[in-house]
């Protein structure tokens, strides 16, 4: 396989995080400067996960698996058109985040990383979300770090938002040129 047919025609950039991380903000401002598609993955969630998780229930893999499918599903469609494509998708686990990538060369994560003070005055702030701040503690506890074999890089979203998207973007041209 030469060099060249090793890049992906298009990239997805999985922004990803717990609740409260700017998720939402930073993919919105990536669409911004970028002009690709968006698609918020949290509009993808079955009904039953949004009632559990208003209700303060902390989803299980079995509530997450169908939902992480259909997120896949929009990748690979994506990619089908050729289109690059920002999404938002919580990805916590390695395992999530492998069936994201699974045959889908554009997948370069960006987890956003936020202090947990930060994180909880956020969610206390936050209106007209499904995810209640009761729920933090169970996100983090469940949160993999992105390992080192993974595309991607962690951004530090405690700053200004500009800063954050500024420095996601450098660690990805720097990546995938």
């Amino acid at each position: 396989m030469d060099s060249a047919s090793s890049i992906p025609a298009t990239t997805t950039i999985v922004v990803m995080g717990v609740s409260g991380s700017g998720k939402t903000s930073v993919a919105l401002e990536l669409t911004r400067q970028l002009g690709w598609a968006y698609i918020e993955g949290d509009e993808l969630h079955p009904a039953a996960n949004v009632a559990k998780m208003a209700g303060g229930v902390p989803l299980v893999d079995e509530d997450r698996w169908p939902w992480l499918r259909r997120i896949a599903e929009v990748i690979g469609e994506h990619e089908e058109a050729g289109t690059d494509l920002v999404i938002t998708c919580s990805a916590l686990r390695r395992s999530y985040r492998d069936l994201l990538r699974d045959g889908h060369p554009s997948v370069w994560f960006a987890h956003v990383h936020v202090d947990r003070d930060v994180l909880a005055q956020r969610l206390a702030k936050r209106q007209g979300h499904f995810m209640p701040p009761s729920l933090l503690d169970s996100q983090l506890a469940t949160l993999e770090p992105l390992g080192d074999d993974e595309p991607g890089d962690v951004i530090d979203g405690d700053g200004p938002l500009q800063e954050t998207v500024t420095a996601l973007l450098a660690d990805l041209k720097r990546e995938r040129g």
